[in-house]
């Protein structure tokens, strides 16, 4: 079945990054109409608390749903329906089950799968945690667990061993860094991070990666490169995600890193084409000109509305915002009674040093500099400070 797609919007990816793109077609001015493509069979939710307090305390859906806005009432969505192609030229994308649907704007925001390990032995009793039935999935599967094995030290399997130590598991963390959260937080704040959960009980296999899991029907044991072998009975693998854009090979697109954006959120430059959310690879003026991805909560929605709004104006024939898009990336991680919260491109620093507070007692602010520019600051505590260090990354601050 195809149809022609006169006046329409089609948004792939019911994820909060298409519900708000979606809100901002619509608050352009565009009143064609404006279809959103779901692969799961429920409404936007949000995702962050599915590996802290979800997992820990149980999953009320309803709380985890957003409301919908005003301005996104006229929405049409077409839940558990996957995309698996779309032709931009033709301007249609296919759905799985062979419908093309036409489309005079598309807005590509279907976010991220996570990683699975190619490792010998079975399936059963490993898990990731992407969606809402993963985390149910996890949730029941913690209740009945004794021992945890956690492939992965970053923020995801972080929370999820101070989760499942909350609920009385036996927690082993394993992972190829040196020290936790590694990448983003460096070396010294890692450090710290790591102390904190072996006072809680976690143990980590830091320097090496498993091998193969053990057992016939069901993972039993996980032997890692330097010969141990953990006995375990539930394994979360945490090793990061990939941009979910392979339904749009065969476009002559940018896809090696998530998909290729200009700063205003178009795809390569296509005006009716606009991407948003974790997969989107842009240019942040408040950096630089460099394209990269950025995987924080608040630059799906962000980008998002940006992207809508980009789209929406030029359906409609109105100028492009001409305004430089410089949003600054932001994400929190609750692990016990930690809040660590960080702000801006901390990926990006050059130096690390202590701005404020206390590094050996987890109630800091550690900043992280481009040459003499402060680019990302990462808190643990310290209270109403978010608002000052966020206001110093968003001013460039010199030190």
């Amino acid at each position: 079945m195809t149809d022609s797609g006169a006046g329409r919007v089609v948004v792939v990816g019911a994820s909060m990054g298409g519900l708000r793109a979606a809100e901002a077609v619509v608050k352009a001015g565009y009143d064609g109409e404006v279809l959103v493509l779901g692969d799961e069979a429920r409404m936007p939710y949000n995702r962050p608390p599915l590996s802290k307090d979800a997992l820990a305390g149980g999953l009320d859906e309803v709380r985890l749903e957003f409301r919908l806005p005003r301005g996104a009432a006229d929405v049409i969505w077409r839940l558990d329906t996957r995309v698996a192609a779309a032709d931009l030229a033709a301007g249609t994308v296919t759905t799985a089950d062979g419908e093309q649907i036409g489309w005079d704007g598309l807005v590509v925001a279907t976010g991220l799968r996570p990683r699975r390990l190619s490792l010998q032995g079975p399936e059963d009793g490993r898990h990731v945690i992407r969606t809402l039935d993963d985390a149910k999935r996890l949730r029941e599967a913690l209740l009945a667990a004794k021992h945890l094995v956690i492939i992965g030290a970053g923020f995801i399997g972080c929370e999820v061993a101070a989760t499942a130590r909350g609920l009385g598991v036996d927690v082993d963390v394993v992972a190829p860094e040196d020290v936790p959260m590694q990448r983003p937080l460096r070396h010294e704040l890692g450090a710290a991070l790591q102390r904190r959960h072996e006072r809680e009980g976690v143990r980590f296999h830091l320097g090496t990666v498993p091998v193969a899991f053990g057992g016939t029907e069901r993972v039993s044991s996980v032997e890692l490169a330097d010969g141990t072998v953990i006995d375990t009975d539930l394994v979360v693998e945490a090793v990061g995600c990939l941009p979910e854009v392979q339904w749009l090979e065969g476009n002559g697109l940018d896809l090696r890193d998530g998909l290729l954006c200009d700063n205003a959120m178009r795809v390569e430059g296509r005006p009716d084409v606009v991407a948003c959310g974790d997969l989107a690879r842009f240019p942040n003026l408040l950096l630089d000109e460099v394209p990269r991805r950025v995987e924080h909560w608040t630059m799906v929605t962000d980008t998002a509305r940006k992207a809508g709004s980009t789209l929406g104006r030029h359906l409609i024939g109105a100028e492009l915002d001409a305004t430089p898009f410089a949003p600054v990336p932001s994400f929190w991680s609750d692990q016990y009674d930690l809040r660590i919260q960080s702000f801006g491109s901390v990926g990006v620093g050059e130096r690390v040093e202590v701005l404020e507070g206390d590094l050996a007692e987890l109630d800091v602010a550690v900043g992280y500099f481009r040459e003499d520019v402060l680019v990302g600051v990462v808190m643990v505590g310290l209270g109403g400070r978010h608002r000052h260090y966020r206001d110093l990354v968003a001013a460039g601050a010199a030190h």
